[in-house]
């Protein structure tokens, strides 16, 4: 899995990009707000629709523009894919898949599968319960189409269902209409569920000896998923919960709620870890997530690292570069002197001036 050539118009401070990728590791660098991230961004949000930062289209097009296009040119398993996406100021972006357009973003995903590794997910662990669901579902939703599926639906009741919630004070005649939504909640919801503890089991497997590594086996690392409710008692849960979520007007219930639990030697790190524990057991994360793309795919994932060597110890980038040779990297930094230092394979180095970019190798 490979990205080839990205193109860029009017996306943040690009006017136009056009940069080739090597298939092993690719270095930005510059100073701070050059567009660095930027670049990543775009290559994340082709791969997913979604930018990692949680902006929303209109917020990425330069403002003078309506319109802004990224496109990308990849390659899986030999065969050669091209990736048009148009965001667009007051409308739905449009994608098309070697210049066939396609009606579902679920039809995007699974062509190339991206991990992004930034500062601000080094406090995914202390960070709020929604990073950590966010996590689980941007990476879920690149490997499982069925996920896809089960999530948007689940989500979009309990949109509907919060709006009947507030409403019924209004209109009490209606209440019998959320035996539907519940119906509706429990039947996506306990797939999530479903899904989600699959995944967290999976990266479990994998990230105890990953942390051992890191930390000189001086520490057990164990993920623990933490769904509000169990699917066998999902519904029970929704009808006991009714009078409640009506005084509230929300929905109080389901896996809108979960969380996943990071434990050192049985001990939560969230409430009673260090920072240096929790950025190690971040970087641990990561690293098995790798792994499982590429166990569950049989193909490595493309890497994008967004100045992390900066936030990260000589012992912690040390473990982080030796892990990561094997697969196509974009890293951006402010400068080459950790990398050089560490010996680090550099394919292709291209420094990043005020929205432009240019080839120093």
């Amino acid at each position: 899995m490979l990205i080839e050539m990205m193109e860029l118009s009017h996306y943040r401070n690009y006017d136009t990009l056009k940069i080739d990728f090597s298939p092993g590791t690719n270095i930005l660098y510059g100073d701070n707000a050059q567009g660095k991230t930027n670049a990543l961004e775009a290559v994340y949000v082709c791969c997913t629709t979604k930018s990692h930062r949680g902006s929303k289209d209109r917020e990425i097009i330069q403002f003078d523009q309506e319109e802004s296009h990224i496109k990308l040119q990849v390659k899986k398993d030999g065969v050669p894919y091209r990736i048009d996406m148009h965001l667009k100021k007051n409308r739905t972006k449009g994608i098309a898949v070697n210049g066939i357009p396609i009606r579902k973003a679920s039809q995007l995903f699974g062509i190339v599968n991206v991990i992004f590794f930034s500062p601000e997910d080094l406090n995914i662990i202390k960070n709020s319960p929604s990073e950590r669901r966010r996590f689980m579902d941007m990476e879920l939703c690149q490997l499982n189409k069925l996920y896809v599926h089960s999530l948007i639906h689940y989500n979009k009741v309990v949109l509907q269902r919060n709006k009947l919630l507030k409403d019924l004070p209004y209109h009490p005649g209606y209440e019998a209409m959320l035996d539907v939504w519940d119906e509706q909640l429990v039947s996506f919801g306990s797939q999530v569920i479903k899904e989600r503890r699959q995944f967290v089991q999976s990266l479990n497997e994998i990230i105890g000896k990953i942390h051992g590594e890191l930390t000189g086996e001086k520490e057990a690392l164990e993920l623990r998923y933490e769904p509000n409710i169990e699917p066998e008692a999902f519904m029970a849960s929704v009808k006991k919960g009714r009078e409640q979520e009506l005084k509230q007007k929300t929905t109080l219930t389901g896996p809108h709620r979960d969380d996943m639990v990071f434990l050192i030697d049985h001990i939560d790190i969230r409430k009673f870890g260090s920072q240096g524990q929790q950025r190690s057991a971040a970087l641990s994360l990561k690293l098995a997530e790798i792994v499982l793309v590429q166990r569950l795919t049989h193909d490595p994932p493309v890497l994008l690292l967004d100045d992390v060597l900066s936030e990260l110890d000589s012992s912690r980038q040390n473990h982080l570069l030796d892990n990561i040779h094997h697969i196509q990297t974009i890293l951006t930094c402010t400068g080459l002197d950790d990398l050089i230092e560490h010996r680090f394979q550099m394919d292709k180095i291209f420094k990043v001036v005020d929205g432009k970019i240019y080839k120093e190798n």
